[in-house]
């Protein structure tokens, strides 16, 4: 006879059984990160942080977030595209954002010259929390889309059987039906090698180019062995490999250690310390002018920046790229939670106002990627007071604050007591897109991903620490 789940989460003596078995589960099925932390240090693996359950979360909302995904891929591929846009849209915040500036100067030279390569491959994942508004409605409300280096789509592809056996192991047989498969690294995979494929060249290499120290290297190991599954050679390079070793033929071909490479996949090079010199610069301007498939190029990455999220969410500008599709651009629409500029003029005035006179209800965010970046609650006033009557502001945007209903979960940590916890969800859904010139070639969502942390956190992703790897139970 199988019992309640909220009798399950209140039995300790049940909760610490089901912990020994949970991280045995998680080693067994591949849920792996390095705790390696400088390269001189001993290499230890352990399980990646995830929930002891998985965490409901309404079907319908779920499904919303898949289903939406192919017209983000569109999306992000039509701004990036778009020369004009991303130029106006942009032109604030380079003026104030060193670090988006310099992959707007690479944009610029790269746009200048002739382009080499008609083949683009993106790679994506949209994020979204459910918003619980005061008449008691729940609505998908997407909080970024990750451009570059769109991470946990492996170890996502290893969680559900993790969660499943757990649940068994609760006697929780009818939440196992509700776990729902997923396998975004084949995916993700499939999409690079479209690519490859479209490249042409069977001795040419896939080149993963990584950072010096990757504690996350088996989520990208279990795209990369997709990839050998098909044959297709992959290399791991680092930017100073490139620098070194790197040099473009007659044909703009990119040659690496003597390797051709097909496709330059970025799981590095998306925050500023990722550039560890101007050396760094050097080589992701070569890989960006050269004939490899990029992904994402310079131009896809800069669609992902937030100043563009927020551009996209005024009026008017969704029909600018989906012209003759009034569906598509309300299915986007619905998952937009309000968006403000903090540009110099009237507008961005309000937007400080509106913001110091209700810091709770917002979030401020600054042109970063990889976790822990935003900033919440009284600092929101301290930045502000600060910035507002000076340009820098216009290096940040103001997002509404979603209101998510907490759900009583266990977060297993290497080294952490288990606690029953208060914990706030995020969906993401992983994207793949292949096109050759005008001819959209592959389209698809390829799975989705889970996170899940402490409500006393109020920002930061898995790999900053704070989230943890989790799973929809679809109700």
């Amino acid at each position: 006879m199988s019992v309640k789940r909220e009798d399950v989460l209140k039995d300790e003596n049940l909760i610490k059984n089901i912990e020994e078995i949970a991280k045995d589960a998680a080693l067994l099925h591949g849920v792996l990160m390095r705790t390696k932390e400088t390269p001189n240090s001993p290499e230890v693996v352990s399980y990646a942080p995830f929930t002891l359950f998985p965490t409901p979360v309404p079907k319908a909302l779920f499904y919303q977030a898949l289903a939406v995904q192919t017209h983000f891929n569109r999306l992000v591929d039509r701004v990036s595209q778009n020369a004009a846009f991303l130029e106006e849209t942009l032109a604030s915040t380079i003026k104030v954002d060193s670090f988006t500036a310099r992959l707007f100067n690479i944009y610029k030279q790269v746009q200048q010259e002739n382009h080499p390569q008609s083949i683009v491959v993106g790679l994506n994942r949209s994020d979204y929390m459910l918003d619980h508004s005061p008449d008691g409605g729940t609505s998908l409300k997407q909080i970024e889309i990750n451009t570059i280096a769109a991470s946990f789509g492996g170890l996502a592809s290893r969680t559900a059987d993790v969660h499943r056996h757990i649940l068994k192991v609760a006697n929780l047989p009818e939440e196992c039906k509700h776990v729902v498969d997923n396998n975004p690294a084949a995916g993700l995979a499939r999409g690079l090698a479209k690519a490859w494929e479209l490249y042409g060249s069977e001795r040419a290499v896939v080149m993963f180019l990584v950072e010096n120290v990757q504690r996350n290297i088996y989520d990208h190991r279990y795209v990369e062995n997709e990839l050998w599954k098909r044959n297709i050679p992959v290399i791991r390079r680092q930017f100073e490999d490139v620098f070194r070793t790197g040099s473009l033929d007659e044909s703009r071909r990119l040659f690496v250690d003597g390797h051709e490479v097909a496709i330059v996949y970025f799981r590095n090079g998306y925050m500023p310390q990722n550039y560890t010199s101007e050396q760094s610069w050097e080589a992701r301007l070569m890989m960006e002018r050269s004939l490899a498939v990029k992904c994402p190029d310079i131009s896809t990455h800069l669609a992902g920046t937030k100043k563009v999220q927020q551009e996209l969410a005024r009026p008017g500008v969704l029909e600018r790229f989906f012209p003759d599709e009034p569906e598509t651009v309300a299915q986007i629409q619905a998952t937009f939670a309000g968006l403000y500029t903090l540009d110099m003029g009237e507008e961005g005035d309000k937007t400080v106002a509106m913001a110091l006179a209700n810091p709770d209800q917002y979030v401020l965010k600054p042109q970063r990627e990889g976790g822990g970046n935003n900033i919440y609650g009284n600092e929101i006033c301290q930045v502000l007071e600060n910035l507002k009557n000076s340009s820098e502001r216009t290096a940040y945007i103001l997002m509404d604050k979603i209101q998510p209903v907490p759900v009583q979960n266990y977060l297993l940590r290497p080294g952490a007591p288990l606690k029953l916890s208060s914990c706030l969800s995020e969906v993401g859904a992983f994207g793949a897109y292949v096109r050759k010139g005008k001819d959209m070639v592959l389209n698809e969502c390829v799975g989705h991903l889970l996170r899940t942390k402490s409500s006393e956190h109020a920002d930061g992703g898995v790999a900053a620490g704070v989230a943890v790897l989790d799973n929809p139970l679809l109700v």
